[in-house]
Parts: structure tokens; C-alpha cells; sequence
């Protein structure tokens, strides 16, 4: 009895087991039923719901958390040029997504495993949209791009399709395919769109027409997006892009308006700051009649929040100052400026230095202050800033201009004093001489007093002449006060040989004015002091020795006014095509070259010069058919004349207007032997082209056309035209060596 109640329990644990492994097996059946139900290609509304939450709620949201992070710090990273045009869109670069590269390669790892194991669910358009902007932001333009015209071919909801083409229409702005851009922009306005999906549209597209220079339209289509937004720092920023469009139209008006609104969006201290001013400064154009004084800037510069900005306060009163015609105050504010400017804003001190040089050339007509000023902007100016390119070009040709200028002020002042009788002429060079004296010796009184007042103010360190506020910075640290001071070391000393004091110190006192060309007609002329800080007087050996050196290079016989005359001449030549070509200035290239004609009527330019202002003037003008008859009557079987002469054909040429197409078709027959009828094409073409990128090419093939067709003598005088023509074209190297063989072939003849 006592064994049979031990045996119960375990005939009730046996039946507890098997009911156990009852109940898991219909766990597992049941579970087996249900993912299978659930699959992500089923249709099913419990499958779809299964996939529509964990997609939701899983690697979609994760996915959606990394690009809103990413954004967010491109967007914190990237840093607004307010001088130039801000962007009403941030900006798709490779570049600037480098730090927050892991979060968007994360983002579409996560957005892949939506389209991999969520077919069914409705967030797989919104994964795709998701995927290609993070390709894109990362410079994978085609991954990106295919991902976003997937979603427009099969995807399901319409607003996804919709959000998917603005994307993609954004895409096309940012690599300059206004064309495809504008395509898309067509095609969404007729669909119906939601408010958000509108909003994104009307902003994309107003982009599109800022970034193609259409700001009418783009202003157009943001005042009717504004009432969408809510107010945001971007919503301030959009509004001073707008006031920005509305400056370039010439509405300052309506400018001012979205300024103040800036103001009522919460924007950042910077951005409030630029819109602040540039109001101000509408207000002052606006308004001519209203004083400087009473605008606000002295209270702008007093405020301790703005010493930081100061650069941009005094650069704006500069250009208020230029406008009213008032060009030494503005001179003064910008420098005041560019002393201003901290590390941090080299920006905007290079624009600062960009209006400093364009003053300098156009009004106050100082071409060796504007290139120095064009050489500091240039060294810390961005590459990718968009004025770079023409400013590096600038600079190139004023570096030409200045070499050519000097040497027609030189040469101009020399025969001045030339014409002098000899006592007079003795007497003026005593003149500079003395007024230098006075000038060296008062510059080292002032820089002893400054080195005495630095030492004074800190005498832990007597070699840093670096005050606070606006006072004069030390020239080691401003490039621009560094190429002035080369300038006026230049002037006052020459090209000295850098070399050790005991060397020199160990010869007698000697000039070193002769290392340079001198203009002793200008007070600022090169004229050496001596070594040490005494003055020379009159009558001194060394007085002598300058007086001496200087009048040396006066021309005073028939060959020296004759070798100064053809320097002066060959220099204004050379100037004349610098206003035309590289300066792009007409009028002043008119006057140059009159003045070549004026001054030089043998001049062997003459039959160029003439072909040159016949380019210069407008086609209506009158003195144009004038200087083109002037070369035919006088000139009439010079190449400037045949060129003339077939100019008026250039209009029925079938590739007119497109160099390449005309040089393929001119080339072809080249190749293919048929020299007359490619001459005769080239010359007629040649003048459309005058000025281009390639209208040394097409000369250089005329060079060899003439030498199949007009014989060796007119081969040998197209290359020297084309080597006085084209001194800086890069394919003068071998049109040398060409000229070197031709040479010595007809020497052997």
C-alpha cells in the first residue's frame, strides 16, 4: 500500500511533461502559421501591418535619426559668406558631408534593410527617398539619382513620388542641368500636392531660379512660400536671401523689408547682424540726404558684441562713403577695415582688399597700390570663392599693365627733363635730390618715434609694433601694407643685393640708385641716402655721385631720345592691348592707341593699331566703318585688311558662333588637302574670335594654311606676326623652333 502512494507523483509528473511538450508543440505550429501569414511579399492585412511596424519603427527610424544628426551638423558645420548670395537650399557637397560620413553610411545600411526584408510595407518609398539623399549628400551622384527615379517608376504613394522629384530636381540644380531641373519642376506643378510636399517644391524651385541668375522669378515664388513657414532660423535665413535678390534687382525698398523680417524669425547673432546692416545701408542709398553719422555705425562700433564685426561695419562705410562720391573717406574706412579684420575672417577682409584695388584703379587711377591690393586679396581669397578666377586674372593683367605704365611714365618724364637747358636741368635734379633728403630723414625721425612710443607702451617686447582697436597693425602681419612697403622700398633704394652689414659697411658710402630704372621728374623717384642717418648737403662727394647717376640716364643725345622714344612707343602699344584684351576696357584702349597714332605717326604698328580700334568700337558706332577704311585705303593687301574686308560674311558661316564646330570643319579640310578654301574660311572666321580662347589656335592653323598656299617668304612673315601677336600663347615655343628651321632652310636656298 505503502509503494503504491510513492508511484502517484510520478505518474502525475509524466502526465504534467507530455503536457508540456503538447502545448510547445501547438506553440511552434501556431507560430510557423503566423510567419508564414506574414511574409513580405503577402498582401495580407495582418502580413502588411507586421511589416509596416517593424519597418516603421526599426531600421526606417533609425535610418531617419542618422539623417536628421547628419543634417543637422553639415548644416552647424557650414559657414555663411554673407557677401555673397546665401543659398536658399544647403548645399550638396562632398565635402562638407566628410565629418558626418558614418551616420549617412549608416543611414543606408538601415534604409536597405527596409527594401530587403519589408517589400510590403508602405515605408519602403519613403527608405528609397532616404537612400538616395544620403548617396547623394556622399558624392555617389548615379547610385543616388537611380535610387530617386526608382521611387518616381514603381513607387506607390504619390506625395513619396512627388518628394522623390524634388529631390531629384534639387540633384539636377546642384550639378548645373537647369534644363532636366526645370523638365521636373514643369511636371510637378501640375500635380496636386500637400502643404509640406508644396512648401518643398515652391523652395526647390526658387533655388533652381536663384542658382541660374533668374532672382525676379526666384523672389517671385518665395513670397508666395513664406506664409508656409513657420518662423525658424532658416525661415530668417530664406528671408535674407530674398532682401539679397531684391539688392541685386535694384528694389532696396522691398529689400528692407524681408531684412526686418529676418529679425522676426529668430536668427543667430551673425545673421541678424549682416541683415541689420545691410538695411542700414539701404536706408542710406534710399535716403541721400541722410548723415552717416546719424545712421547708427558709431553705436555699431562702441558695442562690445560687434568686435568681431567691425571689419564688416567699416567695410560697409566705405562703400556708403564711395557711393556718395566721397572716395578719401572711403579709402579710409576700408583700410580701417582691413586693420580691423580678425584670423578668423580672412573672407572678409579679401573683399575688403578686393574694393581697396578696384578704387585705387578706377578713381584714384594708383595702379601700383591697386595691384598690390589685388596680391593680398588674391593670397588669402578662397579658391572656390566665385570671383577667384577673375580676380587671379586681374591681377595677372595689371601686373603687365604696371610693368608697361612705368615705363611710359619713366620715359615721358626722362625727355621732359631732357628738353631742359642744362643749367635749369642741373638745378631740378638738385631739387629732388634735396626733397628726398627731407623725405628720408623726416621717415626715419617718425619711425624712431614709434619704435620709442612701442617701447614705452611695452617694453617686454620693443619689435611688436601691434596696437589694439584701429590703430596700425605691424607690417608682418598684413600682406597689403607688406607689397606697399616692397613698393616704397623699391623707390627709395632700388634692387638692393641682400648681404651682410659688415660687408657693406666695409666699402665706402656709395648710391644704389642705379639698380633700377630712374624718374627723377617724379618726386617719388629712386634716390639713394647714405648709410648712415646724417643728411648729405650740396657739394658733398656723395651728392655729387647721385646727382651724377641720375643725370645718366636722362636721354640727352640723338640716340638716347630716339632709344627712349621707341621704349615709350612699344609700351603704349602694349597698353592698348591690355585694356582691349585683358582689361576688357574699349574706350580706354581707343585712347591708347589714338595716342600711339598721335604720337608716332611712322609707328610700325600702324596697320594693327588701325585693326584694333576698327575692334574696339560698338558696331553702330560710325568711327568704326571710318577705321576700317582707313585700313583698306592705306593698307589695302596687309592680313589685317583681308580680315576686315570678310568680317561681314561671319554672320552665314553654318557653325558661326561656336569656335570648336569651325575649327573641326576648317581643320578637316586642312587634313584633307583642300588649303585654299580652309584659308579663305579662316580668314573670314578669324575676327569672331578675336579675344577668345581660341583665337590662337585658329591662328596658329592659319600659319600653316599660308605656308601651303602662299609660299615660303609670307610663311616665314605669318610667324613673326603670330609671335608679336600671341606673346603668351602656349604654342609660341614651337612656332620659334618653326621660325629657327625656316630660317635656316632659306639661308641654304
Amino acid at each position: 500500500m505503502n509503494k503504491k502512494k510513492k508511484d502517484i507523483p510520478n505518474v502525475n509528473f509524466v502526465a504534467d511533461r507530455l503536457a508540456s511538450n503538447i502545448r510547445r508543440i501547438a506553440l511552434l505550429i501556431t507560430t510557423t502559421c503566423l510567419l508564414a501569414a506574414c511574409s513580405q511579399f503577402s498582401s495580407r492585412p495582418g502580413a502588411t501591418t507586421f511589416h509596416n511596424i517593424s519597418a516603421r519603427y526599426n531600421a526606417y527610424f533609425m535610418a531617419e535619426q542618422d539623417m536628421i544628426e547628419a543634417e543637422f551638423t553639415m548644416r552647424k558645420a557650414f559657414k555663411e559668406d554673407y557677401n555673397q548670395l546665401l543659398p536658399i537650399l544647403l548645399p550638396m557637397d562632398s565635402v562638407l558631408s566628410l565629418p558626418v560620413k558614418p551616420q549617412l553610411q549608416d543611414a543606408i545600411k538601415k534604409a536597405s534593410i527596409v527594401a530587403e526584408k519589408h517589400q510590403n510595407s508602405k515605408w519602403l518609398d519613403n527608405s528609397y527617398i532616404l537612400l538616395g539623399k544620403s548617396r547623394l549628400y556622399l558624392g555617389e551622384w548615379a547610385d543616388g539619382l537611380e535610387a530617386l527615379r526608382y521611387v518616381y517608376a514603381n513607387g506607390r504613394d504619390e506625395n513619396d513620388k512627388n518628394n522623390a522629384l524634388i529631390l531629384l530636381m534639387r540633384a539636377y540644380i546642384v550639378r548645373k542641368d537647369y534644363s532636366n531641373a526645370l523638365g521636373v519642376a514643369e511636371y510637378l506643378s501640375q500635380q496636386p500636392l500637400n502643404k509640406a510636399t508644396l512648401k518643398d517644391f515652391y523652395l526647390t524651385k526658387a533655388y533652381l531660379h536663384q542658382q541660374n541668375g533668374e532672382y525676379l522669378t526666384s523672389v517671385a515664388i518665395l513670397e508666395e512660400t513664406f506664409p508656409l513657414l513657420k518662423k525658424s532660423i532658416e525661415t530668417a535665413r530664406i528671408h535674407f536671401a530674398a532682401a539679397q535678390m531684391y539688392d541685386r534687382l535694384g528694389q532696396y525698398a522691398l529689400a528692407n523689408k524681408h531684412y526686418r523680417s529676418v529679425n522676426k524669425n529668430r536668427p543667430d547673432y551673425d545673421l541678424g547682424f549682416y541683415s541689420s546692416m545691410n538695411s542700414l545701408q539701404n536706408e542710406v542709398v534710399l535716403n541721400p540726404k541722410k548723415d552717416l553719422s546719424s545712421v547708427g555705425f558709431d553705436k555699431m562700433l562702441k558695442d562690445r558684441k560687434n568686435d568681431d564685426l567691425k571689419d564688416r561695419i567699416y567695410f560697409t562705410m566705405g562703400l556708403l562713403a564711395e557711393h556718395r562720391k566721397q572716395i578719401p573717406q572711403a579709402v579710409a574706412y576700408l583700410q580701417k577695415g582691413a586693420a580691423a579684420s580678425k584670423g578668423k575672417n580672412l573672407e572678409q577682409k579679401a573683399y575688403t582688399y578686393l574694393q581697396l584695388a578696384r578704387i585705387h584703379y578706377e578713381s584714384l587711377e594708383s595702379f601700383e597700390l591697386s595691384k598690390a591690393y589685388y596680391d593680398s586679396a588674391l593670397a588669402i581669397l578662397p579658391q572656390q570663392a566665385p570671383e577667384y578666377r577673375l580676380v587671379a586674372d586681374r591681377k595677372r593683367a595689371l601686373d603687365s599693365f604696371v610693368a608697361q605704365y612705368t615705363i611710359v611714365t619713366t620715359e615721358d618724364s626722362l625727355q621732359k627733363l631732357a628738353r631742359l637747358n642744362p643749367a635749369a636741368l642741373d638745378n631740378k635734379i638738385d631739387a629732388i635730390i634735396e626733397e628726398k633728403e627731407k623725405q628720408r630723414l623726416a621717415e626715419e625721425e617718425k619711425a624712431k618715434k614709434a619704435m620709442l612710443a612701442a617701447q614705452t607702451a611695452n617694453p617686454q617686447n620693443t619689435t611688436n609694433l601691434l596696437s589694439n582697436g584701429n590703430e596700425r597693425r605691424w607690417e608682418l602681419y598684413d600682406p597689403a601694407l607688406i607689397n606697399q612697403g616692397k613698393i616704397e622700398f623699391k623707390r627709395a633704394w632700388g634692387n638692393r643685393q641682400l648681404e651682410d652689414d659688415w660687408r657693406r659697411s666695409s666699402r665706402p658710402l656709395r648710391s644704389t640708385a642705379g639698380n633700377n630704372a630712374i624718374n627723377p621728374a617724379d618726386s617719388s623717384a629712386t634716390v639713394a641716402g647714405t648709410e648712415a642717418s646724417t643728411s648729405m648737403k650740396k657739394g658733398d662727394p656723395q651728392w655729387q655721385e647721385v646727382h651724377d647717376l641720375l643725370k645718366k640716364n636722362i636721354p640727352l643725345t640723338d640716340q638716347q631720345f630716339a632709344d627712349s622714344q621707341k621704349k615709350k612707343e612699344d609700351a603704349l602699344y602694349n597698353l592698348g592691348k591690355i585694356y582691349r584684351f585683358d582689361l576688357k576696357e574699349s574706350q580706354r584702349a581707343i585712347t591708347t592707341f589714338e595716342r600711339v597714332l598721335a604720337d608716332f605717326p611712322k609707328t610700325q604698328y600702324k596697320d594693327e593699331i588701325y585693326y584694333l580700334l576698327y575692334l574696339s568700337y560698338e558696331d553702330n558706332n560710325q568711327n568704326k566703318s571710318a577705321w576700317k577704311d582707313k585700313l583698306l585705303s592705306e593698307y589695302p593687301t596687309s592680313t589685317y585688311a583681308r580680315l576686315v574686308s570678310k568680317a561681314t560674311d561671319v554672320a552665314g558661316s553654318a557653325n558661326s558662333g561656336n569656335p570648336v564646330k569651325e575649327y573641326e570643319a576648317v581643320y578637316k579640310m586642312y587634313t584633307d588637302g583642300n588649303f585654299t578654301k580652309a584659308l579663305e574660311d579662316i580668314e573670314q572666321n578669324l575676327p569672331a574670335y578675336k579675344g577668345g580662347s581660341m583665337e590662337d589656335k585658329f591662328a596658329l592653323l592659319r600659319v600653316f594654311l599660308i605656308g601651303k598656299v602662299r609660299g615660303k617668304e609670307a610663311y616665314s612673315q605669318a610667324i613673326t606676326e603670330f609671335i608679336r601677336l600671341y606673346p603668351s600663347s602656349i604654342y609660341l615655343p614651337r612656332l620659334k623652333e618653326m621660325q629657327e628651321l625656316n630660317s635656316l632652310s632659306m639661308g641654304k636656298r
